[in-house]
């Protein structure tokens, strides 16, 4: 049986609040990859990025599930259950 998301209730949005990380426009830092918070559109830095701000943004709010706003990307993550998934 593979591992599955519980969390899908927490998915309500798919719009952005910003063009950018929004912390790391805030200090005028850059990012690597951009992340979307599907339950209120924060948009923060990858892990691959040094300021790390959708995982951080996931431990301050405990919104369970982002996007990849990557370009010909169409993945998420579940940070709780720690699956990827496919959202439509």
């Amino acid at each position: 049986m593979s591992p599955s998301c519980t969390h899908l209730n927490f998915v309500v949005t798919d719009a952005a609040n910003t063009n950018g990380c929004k912390e790391c426009l805030e200090m005028g830092d850059t990012w690597v990859h951009l992340r979307l918070c599907r339950t209120c559109g924060h948009v923060g830095c990858c892990d691959e990025s040094k300021n790390k701000h959708a995982t951080k943004h996931f431990r301050a709010t405990q919104h369970p599930i982002m996007t990849s706003l990557q370009p010909g990307e169409d993945w998420s993550w579940c940070y709780i259950d720690e699956v990827v998934l496919e959202l439509e």
